[in-house]
């Protein structure tokens, strides 16, 4: 197979955790090919097809200098087997165009993965709000009264930008409400900005775990991330540690539940996100940590991730 990934910057990838680097050594461990491109790179000019400017790359297994290039090429994107959207968020307008120009690819006869309209159907915040069984609760709103309405109720909540990545932007305000009303002011800018409310849910202690949903199947093993000192974030950008376990029974029966329905939309892979017993977020731009469980328990996420991209190009995933 020929595969393209649309992604951040090669030369930025940090290798030995890098989940697109790991899709891409099991890619061409199998022989299949690859090539990769920036968003920036894709263009569509009147009467033609939406292109992309590649770099066809073959991996050298060096720690450093990690990928070479075979050569650089204008090409449409509708002749490559498969296209893998791998841009890290923020989920901005460029980001939002950009799906657009590989939807117009898949009207071309390109196979995009995670598809573009289901990335744009599921901001990964927002998404958790139609399974309300599995989640905690929860506000969506860009009115402060609502907020402290919210805050009176709940006594301790965690408040966060719908945009924001990586633990950025997430404030905890507790029963005292300290610091309340600035938090508002910063995150929703004087109502021009909607924000998530959520009660703090105290099993942060025990890790935000990342399940991965792959064709619609959970992995076997999560990711927890466990907030260190007095931080109240796990996000391993934000210096949480990395654990891999076993799903618990709550982790398999939201995996399977969630699992399917996403698939169906066209979301090969997501990431959903719980504390405790309660879903809260739902990634599907670039889910990460393939690296960190195999490292861990073994369990090969990249081959059961590639297993399933070859079965849905063959047409006989289920």
């Amino acid at each position: 197979m020929k595969l393209l990934f649309v992604a951040d910057p090669l030369e930025a990838f940090v290798t030995y955790k890098d989940t697109t680097f790991a899709m891409m050594r099991e890619a061409q461990r199998r022989g299949h090919s690859i090539a990769a491109c920036q968003p920036q790179g894709m263009q569509w000019q009147r009467g033609g097809r939406v292109q992309a400017h590649v770099r066809d790359i073959t991996l050298t297994g060096q720690a450093q200098d990690w990928f070479s290039v075979q050569q650089e090429r204008s090409v449409a994107l509708a002749t490559f087997d498969a296209v893998l959207m791998r841009k890290d968020p923020p989920f901005d307008s460029e980001y939002f165009y950009a799906t657009h120009l590989l939807e117009q690819a898949e009207r071309e006869g390109a196979r995009v993965f995670n598809k573009p309209r289901a990335l744009r159907d599921h901001p990964e915040k927002l998404a958790i709000m139609e399974f309300s069984e599995f989640i905690g609760p929860t506000l969506v709103t860009r009115d402060a009264r609502d907020v402290r309405q919210f805050h009176a109720e709940h006594r301790d909540i965690i408040l966060k930008p719908l945009d924001g990545m990586g633990g950025m932007g997430i404030f905890r305000v507790g029963p005292d409400g300290l610091n309340l009303g600035s938090i508002i002011e910063t995150l929703n800018r004087d109502g021009a900005q909607s924000l998530m409310v959520q009660k703090f849910l105290p099993e942060i202690v025990h890790g935000d775990k990342r399940i991965l949903i792959i064709g619609g199947k959970p992995v076997p093993y999560c990711l927890a991330r466990i907030p260190q000192g007095t931080e109240v974030r796990g996000n391993l950008a934000a210096g949480g540690k990395g654990v891999a376990q076993p799903l618990s029974a709550r982790d398999l029966e939201i995996g399977n539940a969630l699992g399917p329905i996403l698939h169906s939309r066209g979301l090969l892979l997501a990431g959903v996100d719980v504390i405790g017993d309660c879903v809260t977020e739902i990634n599907v731009t670039s889910p990460t940590c393939f690296q960190e469980i195999q490292q861990q328990t073994g369990c090969d996420v990249a081959a059961l991730f590639i297993d399933a991209l070859e079965q849905q190009l063959s047409g006989s995933f289920c």
